[in-house]
């Protein structure tokens, strides 16, 4: 479960933009977790109020997710589409191969201190 990890990683950060403000509480952390990222957003969140709490900035955060669709572009014909999973074909020209674009993204997006 690398996402304990990731999230230790997170808190560190959170912890370096309060020093760098002068802030002592987190009230909010927005994410970004593409659905090609490899993180379990279940677990992700887990880890968050497990290890948030142990932290006084922190232990009252409200930590908010988003998973924006992947776009997948078909090798036939080039149309884009927008999907939580890869496509089996394409429904302009049936081919089954697609490049994803995009949707591998973890990202901080937004953080409320006070």
């Amino acid at each position: 479960m690398h996402e304990m990890s990731l999230v230790q990683g997170l808190l560190a950060q959170l912890n370096e933009l309060a020093r760098e403000h002068g802030k002592e509480k987190v009230i909010s952390v927005s994410m970004e977790i593409g659905p090609l990222s490899g993180v379990v957003i279940d677990s992700f969140q887990f880890g968050f109020d497990i290890l948030a709490k142990d932290d006084a900035l922190t232990r009252e955060a409200k930590l908010i997710i988003e998973s924006p669709p992947a776009i997948y572009r078909c090798f036939g014909c080039g149309r884009e589409v927008e999907a939580l999973q890869r496509p089996e074909r394409c429904s302009e020209c049936s081919e089954t191969l697609f490049s994803p674009q995009g949707g591998d993204g973890l990202i901080l997006r937004q953080v409320e201190m006070e």
